[in-house]
Formats: C-alpha cells, structure tokens, sequence
C-alpha cells in the first residue's frame, strides 16, 4: 500500500503521464527561471527577451547556437527522433538559479555586504567597504534559491506505473535507447514530485544505490570516441533534477565517487566537435544533430555540475567537483582542457550567484583552484584563456565573501588592508585583464590567500613548469610564481618543499626567461632572513659537484647589497660551523657542500661588493677549510643517507676547497697574489699535511706585499678568530695572524691580542703553536716600542732553548740575539749557561747558532759585571778552539769569530796560528804553539 503523500493542497499543477513516449524534466537557463518567476508574481505578461550573454570574450564556445539557442538546438534534436517524438508541458522545470544579466559587464558581482544579516559581532565596514572596490557590479550575497516548480502534479496512478517500470529496470536490464531513455526519464519524472510525496521519497531513498550502479552501466555503455545518442544528456539532467531535491548521486560512497569520475571522464574526453561531426558524415548512426545533440550534452553536463552548488554552503561540493576536474584542467589535449575550464568557470559563476556560505567550511584548496586558474588565464588556447579570465572573476567574489566569512572577528584590521590593497590594484587596471595577464591575479588574490593557500599557489604553479607542450604556460607560471612571491613577502610555509619542487623543474624548463624568473623566485626566498637558513640548508642538501641546473642557480642568484652580504654570511656559517667539531670525526657533508657553492657563487660573481666585504671571513674560512680537507675522498664525508655520490678520486672535498680559495682572490682582484702563489707552488703547499703552515705564510705575506689594506682587515679578523674552532682551525688562523704581524700596524694591538696570545702558545702542548708563537715574536721584536712587552716572555723563550724540535731552538735564538742587549746581568748568565750547553750540538744549525748568541752575549755584558761572567768565557775557549777545526766551514768559521769575541773580552792576543786556515792535525808546529799559549794564559789567570 503507497506511503499518504504530503502536501496535495500545495502541490504545483503540471501532472506528468507515464505512457509509450514518456516526458522528462528538463532543467532550463537561469534566463528561463528569472522568466518563470516574474510571470508567477506579476499579473501582466512577460514578452521573452533574447538572451544577452554579457562577455568580453571573441568566442563563447559553450553558448554558440547551431541554427538557436539551446531551446532551438534541443527542439531541432527532437525534430529528429521521428516516432520516438515527445510532449512537453507548456512549462518546464527550471535551473535555481539567478539572473544572467552581468548589466552589460564581466566584472564580478561581489558587493553590497549590507544584505548579509550581521551579528552582534559583525564588523561594520565603513571607509571601506567591499562595495567600494572598483569593477564589481552590485548583487546580493543571498540571492534566495528559487524552487523547483511543475504545472502539475502526477497522480497515483502514474506514480506507480513509474515506479514499476523503473523497479523493472532494477531487476533486470537496459538493452536498447529507447529502454534506456523511458528510464531515465521515468526517473526525472519521478524527482519532480518528490519533495511533495512520501511514496516517491522513500522509493528513490531506498534505492539511490540501485540508481547509482544502473547509471554508471549506462555511462559505460555508451561508446568513449563518438556521441550518437542522447542517453549521456539524459543522464546528467535526472542526475541535474534530482540534486535540486537533495538526492545526491555522485557523493557520499565510493560507488557515487566511481560515477563522478566515470561520468567526467565520458563528457571530457569526447573528440573534438569535429571528429564528431565527421565521424557521423563517416558512419551515420541516428537520425541526431551531431553538433546540436554535442552542444545539449555539454550543456547538460555543465548543468548538472551546477546543481551540485547551488546549495553549497559549506563548499564541499565545490572541492568534490574540483577534484574531478582537476586532471582535465591540467590536460595537454586543448578539446579536454577547453571543455573542463569551461564547465568550471560556470560551476564558479553559478556558486558565486548563489553563495550562502556558513562554517564550517570543508574547502582547503583555494589557492590550489586560484593558481591553476591562473594559469589557465596564460594558456595559448584563446578560448581556454578566456573562460578561465571569466572563472577567475567569478572566483575572487568566492574568494571575498569566503574570507569575510572566515577572518578573525578580533583582528579584523587584516581584511580591512587586504579590501584595501585589493582596490588598489583594481584601480591601476580593469579586471577584464586578468585574460592574458596572470601575474595581475597573483596581485589581486594574494592579499587574501593565508600561508597555507599560498603555499598551494606555489606548488601548484610550479606544476605548470611541468608543460612542455604549449611555452606559453610556463611563461604564466614563471610570472605568477615571482609576482606572487614578491608580493607575499613572509608568509610563506613549508619553503623547503617549494626549493624541492624548484630545483627538480630547472632541469625541464628550457625558456631563458622562465629560468630566470624561478632562480629570481629562489633569491627572493633566501634574501629574506626569515628563509635565509631553510633555502640554503635545502640546496645544500644536493650531490656535489652541482649539476649545470643547480650551479646556475647558485651563479645567478641576485639580491640588494645588504641582502647579499647576509646571505653570503650565512652560507659562510654553515660552513664555519663544520670547523667547531672534533678533527678525528668525519667531514660534515655541508661544509663540503657549502664550499662548493661558495665556488660557484664566485664564479657567477652576482654577489661581488659582498664578496669584499667579507673577503677576511671568507679567505680564513677557506683556508681553514683546506686544512681540514687535507688527506681526505668523499668516502671520508658523513653523506646523508639517501643521496647518493658518485665516489671518485678526482673529486675530493680538498679540490672544492683550492677551487673556491682561487677563484676568491681572481674575483677579488688579488691576482698579484695569485700569481705568487702559481710561482712557488703556493697552492702545493697548501695541499700538503707537513707544508700547509709554509703555504699559509707564503700567502699571508704576499697579500701584506701587495694589497696591506686587505691584509689588515683580515688581520683584525684574526683577534676573535683565533680563539674559535678546533686545533686545525686555530693552526691555520695563528699561521696567518703571525705572518701579519710584521705589519705596523700590529704596534696598535693591545697586548692581550698580542704579546698575552703569543706567551699562552709558548706553553701551549703542542710544538707547532710554540713556532708560531716564536715566528710571531721575532715578526713584532723589530719595533722597539713592543720590546719591553716581549721581555716578559723571556723565561718561558729561554725554556724552548731546551726543546727537542729544531725550529723552536733556532727561533728562540733568534728572538733572544734580538733581546740580549737589553737583558740583566742574572737573565744573561743564565742564558749563557743555557746556550753553552748546546755548543756541540749534532744540529749543525742549532750549534752555529748558539755560538753566535753566546758572542753576541759577551759583547753585551757590562764592564761592571765581567768578573761574573769570565769563569763561563774562559771555559768556552777549548770547545770553540775544537770546533774551529770542525768541517764544516760555516762552524768553524763562526767559532773562530766568537773565540775572538772570547780573547777581546779577556783582552787576550791570540797568536797568529789559530787563524790558520789548514786544520791543526796536520802543522803539528802550529798547534803546538797554541796549546802552549793557552796553558800559559790559563796559569797566568789562576
């Protein structure tokens, strides 16, 4: 027994007959509905008006009419169908929607704020309102939806014979047309009456998935590559009537899903209209229009997407249908990506007529859709480029009203400056130009997008990238992506997977001034500090040595002065950070990394005022770079897992480093330097373990030669650098500190950065700091206003006169033959007793020296303190008498010098024999004599 039906008093005339021809429901215009509507509520007679579809653009594909407008197509279609002839009620089911009249614009109807009923909480906007931004025609936010309306009811009767005839098809099937069009269109004359009829509800609730699965066989049933039937149309217009009533086929279960996407992809991959067209010429299958039955199809299509809307208040809908129609937005194929921009530019026209959005709102992908139409706006197919210009308007009244809906009541100053800046841009250009000139909607819409939707438009403009195809579209993106980043300063997130999509594009684009625009795009993100550290740590992550994509970035990287000098600074860190670390663990990766992009950052030489000012910071940085790097391969750097090196022995991290250090000083204008370092195999030494300190001090000195400006910058540098790092990073900054100090201008150091720093290395473990430490002395003992200072250090200098390591001996000799003028009586006797002792010594150079100072000490002792000293003079003169037949000549020579330092001081006369230049051994006379004269001297004495 049928369900009672509700409603009968209320229920609109307009009955509809199940028989042999069956009728359908047809959904109508919008025109059709303003229509309908006026002649429901007003007594006079409406003349019907020809449609004026209010467009710029040259070509609106969807609404050319072949021979009419859509009614004319549809009834030449019907004219067609001979014996399968059907009768339409003088009035017809009608599309919920508003009006087309655009007044005479394309502009967006995105104003008058005053219709939206504001709460207690509510902004009042009132120096700038929405209504105010320029080029948006007024019309309500809450254009009230217009109900489906039949001029009669069917009865019960029918009823029945309806759902009999469609029960049938449940339990069975669909085997010809005509079977498959009395279906579906018994089902559209059923969703009519539904609202108003219990029976007809509970019937279609309890079967939705019979109705789901029989139309999905329908869909596939129907050839891919021709269109020689009305079923799909059919299809989507019961689909159509029953969204209006809330019956939801293509959302809510898998299935549902699996017939959306079915259904999308049987409309959108159809052959162009003429295929079609010809393919009907070829092999005619039915007595249709090929071009009108094509054009009522899309149109049903197009409708049915905007039923789905026209009750969205929380946009899921719209991210569903998005969803679909997002493959064929991105398709290479211009009849596909023509038919999705346009159905979706009317799906955002028909939202945008009818949006009453209410929290929560279940659609995140704005600035996904945004970008994407954008990009669209760019694309080399007129008509694609115009109907998504036409979407795009329709979307930032979307855009608006969602971000009105949306923003912090608390904080409503946000949205007031982004109305503002919206009006501005308005201002400066008609919105019509958005078709062609996608950057201007990466200006318009970014005032409104938040950190997560602007991510979104980056990624997805990135994409774009991706097209090969048609160079038109990665123009558009290029243009998007640096207008956008530009404008959106640092409201970016997720940067490191924005460089990842980045540099995995560079490969593919091949336009010069694309590639420009996303490496500019790049230097945008790393000049701002708040990136600065999160780009740099992500390009540093890539195998060395840098493909030709990535060294290209590095070299085109470009920026203002002080952002230059930052982010040369901070890659400079990463860097230096690498040398802070124990020398026995193995090598970071990023310092291997960042030294070869500072290569290549010299090598573009984009950021050369930066590279002077930080020359001090990044020559010591190198270099100290080639200490660390001294003897290692890559099998010797911790790699990060998961990136993968080709290990070679021609690629070292020490070969990174050279390179960097040279091309340094040529970017630079040191090529004197240079050129010294080529002619004495400076960069040789640096290379070498036991030679590195000599490569150093070679370099050190030719920069104080050539360029003492440069040189004493870096020498500045030196105070706190030297303080800094492990032991290889404090070897190489005192190597070179020390060679600087025989600048002048080391007089001005206060002695804690000099003489305190020398007298610590002194006493420091290991034997190479107390080289340095001497090197340095004898380097700052030449000006005599630091003699006094130096003097403090005397006892830990006589101390290293008893070290093993024969640099350390020479050294302090030779600092102390600088000091033995000035030194007390106490400090001298103890030195001579010191030096005394080395005389002999199995280092011929050690020995030569020491008698040289132990002379140069006799001469330096006072009348008055002879005596003290005269015991330890004539004990020295046998030794030197012996050594001056040594052989070798330089000793000899030398201990004949100092014996007559001895005889002076003792005021003795040697005899002539000890001058002899033929050794004693062999004039036995001679030696004789001389014996004689000492034994005589040394008993005269006692």
């Amino acid at each position: 027994m049928p369900l009672p039906r509700r409603g009968r008093g209320s229920r609109l005339a307009g009955s509809r007959v199940a028989g042999t021809s069956l009728p359908r429901a047809r959904a109508r215009s919008p025109k059709h509905a303003q229509r309908l509507t006026r002649r429901r509520h007003s007594s006079e007679q409406v003349t019907p008006e020809p449609e004026q579809q209010a467009d710029f653009r040259s070509e609106k594909w969807l609404q050319e009419r072949a021979g009419g407008d859509a009614r004319d197509s549809r009834q030449a279609l019907l004219a067609g169908m001979g014996s399968r002839r059907r009768f339409f009620s003088q009035e017809e089911v009608v599309i919920p929607c508003a009006s087309d009249n655009d007044s005479g614009s394309v502009d967006l109807q995105l104003s008058n704020l005053e219709d939206i009923k504001k709460g207690e909480s509510s902004i009042e906007f009132t120096d700038l309102d929405i209504s105010d931004i320029p080029g948006l025609p007024l019309e309500s936010f809450t254009d009230n939806l217009r109900h489906l309306t039949y001029e009669g009811p069917l009865n019960e009767a029918s009823i029945q014979r309806l759902i009999q005839s469609i029960q049938e098809v449940f339990d069975g099937q669909l085997k010809g047309e005509l079977e498959k069009l009395m279906f579906l269109r018994s089902l559209s004359s059923l969703s009519q009456n539904l609202p108003y009829d219990e029976t007809i509800e509970s019937f279609i609730h309890s079967h939705i998935e019979d109705i789901v699965r029989i139309l999905n066989v329908l869909i596939q049933e129907e050839p891919l590559r021709s269109l020689f039937s009305p079923v799909r149309q059919e299809v989507f217009i019961t689909i159509a009537n029953l969204s209006y009533h809330n019956v939801h086929l293509l959302f809510g279960s898998e299935e549902r899903t699996d017939l959306f996407q079915v259904i999308t992809r049987s409309m959108i991959t159809l052959p162009p209209l003429n295929i079609l067209t010809q393919l009907q010429e070829i092999t005619p299958c039915g007595p249709y229009n090929p071009e009108c039955l094509y054009r009522q199809t899309f149109q049903a299509f197009s409708e049915m997407l905007q039923s789905l809307v026209v009750k969205d208040p929380h946009l899921e809908s719209l991210d569903t249908i998005f969803q679909h129609l997002e493959p064929w937005l991105q398709s290479s194929k211009d009849h596909e990506r023509k038919r999705a921009t346009a159905s979706m530019a009317q799906v955002l026209k028909c939202l945008s007529r009818h949006l009453c959005l209410k929290p929560p709102l279940r659609f995140q992908r704005l600035g996904h859709l945004v970008a994407l139409m954008a990009l669209l706006c760019g694309d080399p197919l007129k008509a694609v480029a115009e109907e998504a210009a036409e979407g795009t308007h329709y979307l930032l009244h979307i855009t608006l009203r969602l971000k009105y809906v949306t923003h912090d009541k608390k904080n409503h100053q946000s949205l007031r400056k982004a109305l503002k800046k919206c009006r501005g841009f308005l201002e400066l250009y008609s919105i019509k130009r958005f078709y062609r000139y996608p950057f201007k909607i990466a200006q318009v819409f970014e005032v409104f997008l938040n950190s997560d939707e602007l991510c979104q438009f980056v990624m997805t403009t990135l994409d774009g990238l991706k097209n090969l195809k048609h160079p038109y579209t990665q123009q558009s993106a290029g243009e998007l992506l640096i207008t956008l980043v530009k404008n959106a300063e640092s409201r970016f997130e997720k940067v490191p997977e924005i460089m990842g999509i980045i540099c995995a594009r560079l490969s593919i684009i091949s336009q010069p001034r694309v590639r420009q625009q996303v490496i500019n795009t790049v230097s945008l993100f790393i000049s701002r500090p708040k990136y600065t550290d999160i780009v740099l740590s992500h390009l540093l992550c890539h195998p060395v040595p840098y493909d030709r994509h990535l060294a290209e970035l590095w070299r085109t990287l470009e920026a203002e002065l002080p952002s230059t000098t930052w982010i040369l600074w901070r890659l400079l860190r990463k860097l230096q950070k690498c040398h802070t670390v124990p020398t026995q663990e193995k090598m970071a990766y990023v310092g291997v990394a960042a030294t070869c992009a500072l290569y290549e950052v010299f090598m573009g030489n984009r950021l050369r005022a930066a590279m002077l000012r930080l020359f001090p910071q990044l020559l010591m940085t190198l270099l100290i770079q080639i200490h660390h790097s001294i003897g290692l391969t890559m099998s010797d750097v911790a790699i990060p897992s998961g990136l993968h090196i080709e290990v070679s022995t021609e690629v070292t991290p020490l070969c990174f480093a050279v390179q960097a250090t040279k091309t340094l000083l040529l970017r630079t204008l040191c090529w004197q330097e240079f050129n010294i370092m080529e002619k004495n195999k400076g960069w040789t030494l640096l290379e070498e373990k036991d030679c590195h300190l000599q490569g150093i001090s070679l370099l050190a000195n030719a920069l104080l030669e050539r360029n003492q400006l440069l040189a004493h910058k870096v020498m500045y540098l030196l105070v706190p650098f030297l303080n800094r790092g492990n032991d290889k990073h404090k070897l190489t900054s005192a190597g070179f500190f020390v060679e600087l100090l025989q600048s002048p201008v080391a007089r001005r150091l206060p002695s804690t950065y000099s003489t305190a720093r020398l007298k610590d290395w002194l006493n420091h473990e290991n034997d190479t700091f107390k080289i340095l430490a001497l090197k340095g002395l004898c380097n700052l003992i030449r000006y005599q206003e630091m003699r006094e200072d130096i003097k403090s250090l005397l006892p830990c200098i006589l101390d290293s006169l008893c070290e093993t390591d024969e640099k350390i001996v020479l050294l302090a000799i030779q600092v102390l033959l600088q000091l033995v003028r000035t030194m007390d009586f106490t400090t001298l006797t103890a030195m001579m007793r010191t030096i005394f002792s080395l005389f002999g010594d199995v280092r011929p150079d050690v020995h030569l020296f020491s008698m040289t100072l132990f002379g140069a000490s006799i001469k330096s002792v006072k009348h008055t303190d002879k005596k003290g000293v005269e015991n330890q003079v004539l004990d020295s003169l046998v030794p030197l008498l012996l050594y001056s037949q040594d052989e070798n000549d330089a000793i000899a020579e030398e201990s004949k010098r100092v014996l007559m330092i001895c005889a002076h001081f003792l005021k003795w006369k040697l005899p002539q024999e000890v001058y002899c230049k033929d050794p004693l051994y062999i004039r036995p006379i001679e030696a004789g004599k001389i014996c004689r004269f000492f034994g005589n001297k040394m008993q005269g004495e006692n």
